[in-house]
């Protein structure tokens, strides 16, 4: 196959699966500002705000254009919902390409961010700075296998004095039905909606914010999904219905224990060394342990939630366990099982950081609500794509991860997208050569900002793409 006939085809799959999104917007004219945000979220710069992006689309008229762009983000009418169940028709049947949907992720990002009028800032957690500072809390639902994980549903967290101040929700456009939700509420609603959309189901995961929320475990088996989340060392357990199996606690006055006092009671018998995933040098690997219990959030000994799996984590040396899990998968299921499904979130840090990285995520500077949901949904479909890419070219065995490397140079007059070392299916790696093709739309080159007319004199080798 030609260069340009390759080309012309990489175009015209981004163009196909613009188109349907576009779709869902149900207005002609919507068409080209939603290629040209998606192009400019997945361009090179440091910056993927509106005005970058509108001096990438047309240089000569960046006011005007910047003007329509900001129009499109923070007024249009179309619908979040209805753009990011086209991103599932389209990503989806790529996923199960590479196995079974297998888990529902849900989890929360922190996006850093100056002043305080910006929908939903207050001072809280941020995971990306790693302490409490000013910020907006984002909550998702990923849908994952082996192999890929894509958000499909993500809403704002918006914290209890915005929800109660309607002066600032009126001045950043807060709709009337929005009120003060916590996080682990508003992952259930996500939950409860993807399976009324007929998402493949998948075994809930979730850390210790929504493990340790009685309601949300209650919400989560009340819909018939079962659920491995992460529960702080103070969660209350009592003995199961299974005499034999509550023997343990026999000896102690208190039919209550906490998961950190059950963990203790384990005879060293009960320990087991446990692989759970390949890594891209070693195995990884720990040593576990599980019980069955019952849960009393009341603190009364009563089990409210029925028998289910305790999952504990505890390395040689520590001087306490590292992690605790509850896990509602069948009391037969082994141990290796048992680890590897309490140990599925690992997809969603790299989900996270690939975002706000590749994507720009984080990039957003307007202050409304409306603004800061679409632009979000159009990260997630730009993601999507990459996605996209990255089920089509990556081999349908799996296998260990393979150490980065250097790619050989076959031709020096074309030399690789990345020369680093990289991943060749990584989100990164598909991002570059889709780059190649969207410059080659533009009136200038992203990156040195050379004009058209004068960018066919120029190779490809001299397109810096970092």
């Amino acid at each position: 196959m030609s260069a340009q006939s390759c080309q012309s085809s990489e175009e015209q799959k981004f163009d196909e699966y613009v188109d349907a999104l576009a779709a869902a917007m149900n207005h002609p004219q919507q068409k080209e500002r939603l290629h040209g945000y998606c192009s400019g979220l997945l361009l090179p710069g440091e910056r993927k705000s509106m005005e970058p992006i509108a001096a990438h689309l047309d240089p000569d008229r960046v006011q005007a254009m910047h003007h329509s762009v900001q129009h499109f983000i923070t007024e249009g009418t179309w619908s979040d919902e209805a753009v990011l169940a086209r991103v599932r028709e389209q990503v989806l049947p790529a996923l199960h390409e590479h196995g079974a949907i297998r888990f529902w992720i849900v989890d929360e990002s922190g996006l850093p961010k100056k002043g305080r009028h910006s929908v939903g800032v207050a001072r809280q957690y941020c995971g990306e700075l790693g302490k409490v500072d000013n910020c907006q809390v984002m909550v998702s639902l990923s849908v994952a296998n082996d192999v890929a994980c894509l958000p499909i549903a993500a809403r704002l967290y918006l914290p209890e004095a915005w929800a109660g101040d309607f002066a600032r929700r009126d001045t950043v456009h807060v709709p009337l039905d929005i009120r003060f939700q916590t996080k682990p509420a508003i992952a259930l609603e996500q939950i409860r909606q993807a399976q009324a959309a007929g998402v493949a189901a998948g075994v809930v995961l979730g850390d210790e914010v929504y493990g340790g929320n009685p309601t949300f475990r209650q919400g989560v088996t009340a819909l018939g999904l079962p659920y491995a989340v992460a529960v702080p060392a103070t969660t209350r357990v009592c003995p199961p219905r299974d005499g034999r199996r509550a023997r343990r606690w026999r000896r102690h006055a208190k039919p209550v224990l906490t998961v950190r006092d059950a963990a203790g009671r384990l005879p060293r018998s009960a320990w087991r060394w446990v692989t759970w995933r390949e890594g891209s040098a070693a195995d990884l690997t720990g040593r576990f342990a599980m019980i069955r219990i019952g849960v009393a959030p009341d603190g009364d000994g009563v089990a409210r939630e029925g028998e289910q799996t305790l999952l504990v984590e505890w390395p040689v040396g520590e001087r306490d366990p590292i992690g605790y899990w509850l896990v509602t998968l069948p009391a037969t299921t082994p141990l290796n099982t048992v680890v590897a499904t309490a140990k599925g979130r690992w997809g969603i840090e790299q989900n996270y950081r690939d975002l706000k990285q590749e994507v720009g995520l984080g990039a957003f500077e307007g202050r409304s609500w409306r603004g800061f949901h679409h632009h979000v949904t159009l990260c997630i479909a730009a993601y999507g794509y990459l996605m996209l890419c990255r089920c089509r070219t990556m081999p349908l065995a799996g296998g260990r991860a393979a150490a980065p490397s250097f790619p050989h140079v076959i031709d020096p007059r074309e030399p690789p997208v990345r020369p680093e070392r990289h991943n060749p299916h990584s989100i990164a790696t598909q991002r570059r050569r889709l780059i190649i093709h969207l410059a080659r739309r533009l009136p200038r080159c992203p990156c040195c900002h050379t004009r058209k007319y004068q960018m066919a004199k120029i190779t490809q080798p001299e397109m810096s793409l970092q």
